[in-house]
Formats: C-alpha cells, sequence, structure tokens
C-alpha cells in the first residue's frame, strides 16, 4: 500500500496540553513512514485547508516535535471557525477535498471539542459521496471538559488543576487580611454549559471552613437569597468567603448572567464578566469589601503546573487517533474509559463520531449537593484523579522553554478559494 499525506488542525480554545497531541499524532505518523508521508498541520486550524496554508510538519526536528509535549497553546494556531452545514455549505467541504486531493491527503485528524468532531464526521460522509478516500479521525480537546463518551477530555485536567491551586493560595491570601480588608473573593472560571471548570476548585478544600465555600455552576439557576444568605454565613463563621463562580451561570428565567449581547464565530453567546456583576450583588446587598479575578487565558495556558495525567492522557489519544486510521478506522474518535478510580486506571476505548457531533456532557446531578451551592464527594472522586501529578517543562533563564517551530509553509498548487 502507498503512503498517503496526513492533515493535523487544532481547533476552537486551545489549551495547555493541545500540543501534546499533536506530538503524538505527529511522532505516531513518523514511526510508520510505510502507510503515512508527511504530515501537514493547517495554519490556523480548518482555516489552512480551505485556505490551502499547510505546515510542512517534516520540517520540523525530532527534538522540536518531542518539544511540543511540554508547550502550551496551539503550535500551529488555532480558529473559532464553524463549518455549516453541508447542504447550505457544501463548497466549503469540497474546497477541503479538492485540497486534500492536491496534496494526497487521505488521513484527516481533527482535533477539537462537539463542533469539531462534526466536522470531521461531515468531511467523512463527503469524502465517500465524492468518490475520494479519507480517513477522518476526531481527536479530543476541550477545557470545558463537555464531550460525551470519554471520561474526560485533554486540556480539562490541567486547566481544573490550575483553578484548585489558585483557589487555595488565593484563598490563603484572603484569609490573611480579611480582618481589616477584603471579605469576599470571587474567581470566575471558564464554563459555558457545564460547570466542570469552576467545580475543579473544590479540590483546594482539605478542612471545614476552607475555600472555596461557595461555587456557582451553569447547571443550577442562579438563587440570589440562597446565595448571598451562604456568603454572609461564611464571613460570620470563618471571617471571609471565596467564591468561584462559571462564566455561564444563568438566572432563573435561563439567561446568561453575564451576557456580553455578541455571538462568536460558532453561534455561542460570548460571556464575560460574571465575578464583577456577583461582586456587585454581595457588595449592595450584604456590604462587603470584596476583591475579584478572572481566570481567563490563565487557565487554559498554565502548561507551568499541568496534570501529569492531562499531559500522559492528551498524548495517548494523538497516538491513538493514527493507530486507528492506520487499521482502517473511519468517522470515529479515540476516548479515555476509566476503569477504576483509586488507584486512577484507564484505557483507550473507540465512539463514532455521530455519536459525539454537536452533544454537550454537563455535570450530572449526583455531582450537585442539595444546595446548588457546592459538589458532593462522588464529584470529587471523579475529579481527583484527573489532577494527578506534576508534569514540569524544562526551564532557561528563570522561564519556561517551549518549542519554537520553523513553520515551513507547502507550495500552493489550488487557486484561491472563492477567486
Amino acid at each position: 500500500m502507498t503512503a498517503r499525506n496526513a492533515f493535523y488542525a487544532q481547533s476552537g480554545g486551545v489549551t495547555a496540553v493541545i500540543n501534546a497531541t499533536a506530538c503524538g499524532v505527529i511522532e505516531t505518523a513518523r514511526a510508520h513512514p510505510e502507510r503515512i508521508g508527511t504530515v501537514y498541520a493547517g495554519r490556523h486550524g480548518i482555516l489552512g485547508a480551505l485556505q490551502e496554508a499547510l505546515i510542512d510538519t517534516a520540517g520540523e526536528s525530532a527534538e522540536t516535535i518531542a518539544a511540543l509535549r511540554h508547550t502550551p497553546a496551539g503550535a500551529f494556531g488555532s480558529a473559532r471557525y464553524k463549518l455549516k452545514g453541508l447542504e447550505e455549505n457544501r463548497a466549503e467541504y469540497e474546497r477541503l477535498i479538492d485540497v486534500f486531493r492536491a496534496h494526497d491527503i487521505g488521513y484527516f485528524f481533527y482535533n477539537g471539542g462537539g463542533d469539531s468532531q462534526d466536522t470531521a464526521h461531515k468531511v467523512s460522509q463527503l469524502g465517500e459521496a465524492m468518490g475520494y478516500p479519507i480517513q477522518c479521525i476526531g481527536v479530543p480537546k476541550t477545557v470545558d471538559n463537555d464531550l460525551p463518551v470519554t471520561d474526560t477530555c485533554p486540556g480539562f485536567g490541567s486547566v481544573a488543576k490550575y483553578i484548585a491551586v489558585a483557589t487555595r493560595e488565593a484563598g490563603l491570601d484572603v484569609a490573611s487580611m480579611a480582618e481589616t480588608s477584603t471579605k469576599v473573593f470571587i474567581l470566575e472560571t471558564m464554563g459555558r454549559h457545564a460547570g466542570w471548570i469552576a467545580a475543579a476548585s473544590a479540590l483546594a478544600r482539605e478542612g471545614e471552613g476552607d475555600p472555596p465555600h461557595v461555587i456557582l455552576l451553569p447547571e443550577v439557576p442562579l438563587d440570589e437569597q440562597r446565595f448571598l444568605d451562604r456568603v454572609r454565613e461564611s464571613v460570620e463563621r470563618f471571617g471571609y468567603c471565596v467564591v468561584v463562580v462559571s462564566e455561564g451561570v444563568k438566572t432563573a428565567d435561563g439567561q446568561f448572567l453575564a451576557d456580553q449581547g455578541t455571538r462568536d464565530a460558532f453561534g455561542h453567546v460570548q460571556l464575560g464578566g460574571v465575578a464583577p456583576t456577583v461582586a456587585a450583588m454581595v457588595k449592595n446587598q450584604l456590604g462587603y469589601k470584596y476583591h475579584y479575578a478572572i481566570a481567563d487565558y490563565l487557565q487554559r495556558a498554565a502548561r507551568h503546573i499541568a496534570s501529569a495525567t492531562d499531559v500522559e492522557q492528551a498524548y495517548a489519544l494523538g497516538k491513538a487517533a493514527v493507530e486507528l486510521a492506520i487499521a482502517g478506522e473511519d468517522a470515529v474518535m479515540p476516548t479515555i474509559v476509566r476503569e477504576s478510580d483509586s488507584p486512577y486506571r484507564w484505557h483507550i476505548g473507540r465512539v463514532p463520531l455521530a455519536e459525539v457531533a454537536n452533544v454537550e456532557a454537563r455535570m450530572p446531578a449526583e455531582y450537585i449537593d442539595e444546595s446548588g451551592l457546592f459538589v458532593t464527594e462522588s464529584c470529587l472522586r471523579y475529579l481527583r484523579p484527573l489532577i494527578a501529578g506534576e508534569d514540569y517543562p524544562p526551564y532557561r533563564n528563570g522561564l519556561p522553554d517551549y518549542a519554537r517551530l520553523a513553520g515551513r509553509m507547502v507550495e500552493k498548487r489550488l487557486p484561491a478559494f472563492g477567486a
């Protein structure tokens, strides 16, 4: 069988470990030259295919590719770009097939969340309809941890570790100053519809009175009075209160508390600023002095404190994606299958893309306590192994030393898209 080339693209919001997945894809492909020729990476994700902007990873040394394992963000560039349905947007899908044909690409590895799995599924369908053989493998990634079937999503374990550490450290700061200064500290996390990241802050608590004292989740409509009562109780009992709030928290009528009135490229409501909104409630109703912080990009870029479990799984899923393709699989996504909590054991599984495309996995009800303001022990059992272990990057001159790609571009063979 003649070796065919592969196309790899990163999609959506990046993570501390998405490049570890890229490393797994490229190193595994290089180990099978009889089946896979060159791995081309899309410059800025799927836009790289539409614009025929392909990065030739063969131009990167083995040392540089290995360094991707400890490098955060998207080394090849990512993009929030939603391809619509085949019927309404066939031209873009056909353009992908044209680019794949022009560069003898027989494998498509799309590293992203639910929208990306949907795109990979549609490309697989169109390739079959157009008589062009292309094996499409979705590779899971999302800090939100909201893909179904897989036990966890690469990127989540590291952001969970960051938030838990930040909660503990900031909590110590607030506790030390609460007598004469800040009484309430509010930390805003990512999480549009699923509260996994905010929930992970609960890992910081070791004993009664430890922060966080309140966790606000998208799965639970905000009961303002119940929330304020809990804040008051915490301040009266412990001298201070640490609140962790997910950006996707909604009011009782289903409106986002932090709706900016705009939408992103995927059609999602743009969120941001829930922390100051909650802080205003505390100030106006309780009169407490407060501070707030919005973790934003810091939480998903923090490779210096990544979870070793997360790094290992991110690489393993990239490796598995290539192995599935070589085995002849198409329109599937490798998954993490949990075997036990303690000790944490897992193995690689697989799921058809049709079962995960555009599907969100929210926190189950049994993970949220009766008050709706904290999580249960079963949730903590699920979370603990995902933040386990440290995988520090190498340091140079006191700072993390991350990979720098040559980024050699492939010569274009087609007219510009839309020309």
